[in-house]
């Protein structure tokens, strides 16, 4: 099985296991950053140099020797269940991607069709229910991720426990698991770890929020879109993401954390 979703510098000096929709588009351009003394034009999940990535196949071996060894500092970051859903809901299927496109081509159509999910469009100002299509989603995301159906679980909506757990899996190690909601700390935390060939001002890196202004804002705030139903749906699909990354299921606007994450746990839970 290998890596999939690792990045790497290319003078190793961190890897870094992707978490989709937990800032992964900042990490990664930081990464860039700390060897070149740049940032990479353009989104970062489009590059194809400068930055060792598992979908690469000259990066493979240089990344599984690394991670085997536990040769570089590897972390990764995770966000409150509850926030990180309902932005897929708003980035990938409300919202209209840098292509211009809908996101899977017809994956709205068919939400549309057989989930009665309405998600406007750029000429009605994005006008719909957002409450009732987001627990219609809701049920759909359930669908994909306990009988893989319709279709299998998207990587932007399966738990986070799931993609932290093949790196773990495959012989890696974490040295970090950092909040999304405490951005700069956890990010300095990993910087004050390694030694890179470029500094970085972390009060200087803008935020690279790759999916911002392509669809509508949310209108209300986190709690008015999980009734008791949805949060029964949240805690099936989420269950090991709330009780390993200390966040608050029973408050949904609650985005902080309540604890800290013990490594140990994390690495016992998720390695069988």
């Amino acid at each position: 099985m290998g890596f999939p979703g690792t990045w790497m510098t290319e003078s190793e000096s961190m890897v870094y296991r992707v978490v989709p929709k937990c800032a992964c588009s900042s990490i990664g351009q930081i990464m860039f950053y700390s060897d070149h003394g740049h940032f990479f034009d353009g989104d970062i999940h489009d590059s194809t140099k400068g930055l060792h990535k598992w979908a690469q196949d000259d990066s493979q071996k240089l990344i599984t020797s690394n991670v085997k060894s536990h040769k570089s500092y590897a972390f990764t970051c995770v966000r409150n269940p509850y926030g990180r859903i309902l932005s897929s809901f708003f980035d990938k299927i409300a919202g209209i991607q840098r292509n211009g496109k809908r996101y899977r081509g017809n994956l709205v159509p068919k939400l549309v069709q057989n989930y009665g999910i309405e998600v406007g469009s750029p000429e009605d100002g994005f006008d719909f229910d957002q409450i009732a299509s987001f627990r219609r989603f809701l049920l759909f995301a359930r669908d994909t991720i306990r009988w893989r159906r319709p279709m299998e679980p998207d990587i932007h909506w399966s738990a986070m426990s799931g993609h932290v757990s093949t790196f773990i899996i495959n012989g890696g190690r974490y040295n970090n698991i950092f909040f999304t909601e405490k951005f700069d700390e956890g990010m300095q935390s990993v910087l004050d770890g390694i030694e890179t060939p470029v500094q970085i001002d972390l009060k200087k890196v803008p935020r690279f929020n790759e999916s911002e202004g392509h669809g509508p804002k949310r209108a209300h705030k986190i709690s008015e879109y999980f009734d008791d139903l949805s949060r029964h749906l949240v805690w099936e699909i989420y269950k090991k993401d709330f009780q390993l990354f200390q966040y608050d299921f029973d408050d949904p606007d609650n985005k902080m954390p309540i604890g800290e994450i013990d490594l140990d746990e994390v690495h016992a839970k998720l390695g069988d």
